[in-house]
């Protein structure tokens, strides 16, 4: 009798002792924990041993330490497979086409799909939709279009304070600022007076780096600078920058299409041949739209 009371008491505690260790782990469901310390109560001895040997069987003869080198779990070794927006593709065509377009919901629905786009390059397409009949889209372009070149506006003052410290931080505006006016400038959205004052501002800033670190100036950076010049017509400026190209980088491409270009404008047939000429003397190989150019002249 006594051996019995001995054998429930101990049992009792072990059950109870089960109950305590897996609620402070809590490796183990509340509940599943609960019906296990039932059990142990319920049959004495055998709900214990039978607990035990699961665990211990499990623990050793079935449990196998998980390989996971085949596991990924940095974001940056994932790759995710995008499904194509098919309803955003169908309903995408150029701006020139939409605005022929006399639905005004599509009209709208391409408008929208501008905008969520990268805007700094879709300033002269949102500016097409300024003359749209439909009010709301005129109206919403002008919205998105005053916002946009505001922002240019304060950026490039902000850009230009900086310049003008002339501190060690300098060039590190200028290389940040300058494709940055390109970008802008070239696709022409200003008034003709603010497109020649920021044209103006570029060509400064171009000075500046070509004074104080010429290592820094790039075949497209003169590229870039010389057509905004063009553009605006300032043919003396460009010039210049078109020599310099010929001086730092004479192998370039650009060193021979930014003056073609220059003497096309001006209609300087005998600068043009002379530099055609040159070209295809060269081992610099043409592109398409410089072979366009030509045949255009010739």
């Amino acid at each position: 009798m006594i051996t019995a009371i001995i054998v429930v008491v101990l049992n009792t505690a072990i059950a109870c002792g089960y109950l305590i260790i897996s609620k402070r782990k809590k490796k183990e469901d509340p509940l599943f924990a609960r019906l296990k310390t039932l059990l142990m109560i319920v049959c004495p001895v055998i709900g214990p041993l039978y607990i035990g040997i699961s665990y211990l069987c499990f623990r050793y003869l079935f449990s196998k330490e998980v390989d996971l080198a085949d596991v990924i779990f940095k974001k940056d070794r994932v790759k995710t497979f995008l499904h194509a927006d098919e309803e955003r593709g169908r309903t995408m065509v150029s701006m020139e086409e939409a605005l022929t377009v006399t639905d005004k919901g599509n009209l709208r629905n391409l408008m929208m799909n501008v905008v969520r786009g990268d805007i700094q390059n879709s300033l002269a397409s949102i500016s097409m939709a300024l003359n749209s009949d439909d009010s709301e889209t005129s109206h919403y372009a002008a919205s998105v279009l005053q916002d946009a070149l505001n922002d240019f506006r304060t950026n490039v003052q902000k850009c230009m304070r900086q310049i003008e410290k002339e501190d060690e931080n300098r060039t590190e505006y200028i290389l940040m600022i300058l494709p940055y006016l390109n970008q802008v400038l070239q696709q022409q959205v200003f008034t003709e007076l603010e497109q020649k004052t920021f044209v103006n501002q570029m060509d400064q800033i171009c000075e500046i780096l070509y004074e104080t670190d010429p290592e820094q100036i790039t075949s497209r950076l003169i590229e870039n600078v010389c057509m905004r010049l063009l553009e605006i017509r300032s043919f003396d400026r460009c010039e210049r920058w078109c020599e310099r190209a010929v001086q730092k980088f004479p192998g370039a491409l650009s060193s021979y299409t930014c003056r073609l270009k220059l003497y096309f404008t001006t209609g300087d047939r005998d600068s043009f041949l002379q530099v055609l000429d040159a070209l295809r003397e060269s081992n610099v190989v043409i592109d398409n739209e410089t072979l366009e150019m030509i045949r255009v002249f010739l």
